[in-house]
């Protein structure tokens, strides 16, 4: 009658062991990915318009306040590793009186100081539409991820960094 007791003392040591093995590799993969996705946050460089007019130029001063953006609108939500990823929106209005056919747009989360957050440049002309003609708009929507709770998330901007128009 000794031998059923062994049997069943070495499938119950068995199980446990494999219950400590199964939870330490999961333990490992969420490690591996936690880490994947921090090293994925830090974009190696921000995209750039090539060619574009810019701050400090006179056309930028002359014509930045007829390219209007909306203010800008925010979504956040937590993510299941636990960082906070924000959507932010708005309309451009292209009040020129010529076809854009690059735009370059800045958006940013900033803290209390008006210090940056999280910030990303997008083009979203001619990348996610061709051109925008005079008197148009069109919707911007940009994301910003690995943010955390402890980040102070006081407020968003979005501002026209670039452009070019269609000659």
């Amino acid at each position: 009658m000794a031998v059923p007791d062994r049997r069943i003392e070495a499938s119950e040591s068995n199980r446990t062991l494999i219950i400590i093995v199964a939870v330490a590799a999961a333990v490992v993969i969420a490690l591996v990915f936690y880490l994947l996705m921090r090293a994925g946050g830090g974009r190696a460089s921000e995209p750039v318009l090539q060619g574009a007019i810019r701050a400090g130029s006179p056309q930028f001063e002359q014509y930045k306040s007829q390219i209007v953006l909306d203010d800008p609108e925010a979504t956040e939500a937590k993510r299941a590793l636990g960082d906070i990823v924000m959507s932010l929106q708005t309309t451009v209005r292209n009040l020129t009186g010529k076809t854009l056919n690059g735009l370059e747009i800045r958006a940013a989360v900033v803290d209390y100081q008006q210090q940056p957050v999280k910030q990303r440049t997008v083009i979203v002309v001619p990348t996610r539409q061709p051109e925008l003609p005079p008197n148009k708009t069109m919707q911007v929507q940009v994301m910003l991820e690995g943010m955390s709770d402890k980040d102070a998330r006081a407020n968003i901007k979005m501002e026209v960094t670039g452009f070019k128009f269609k000659e």
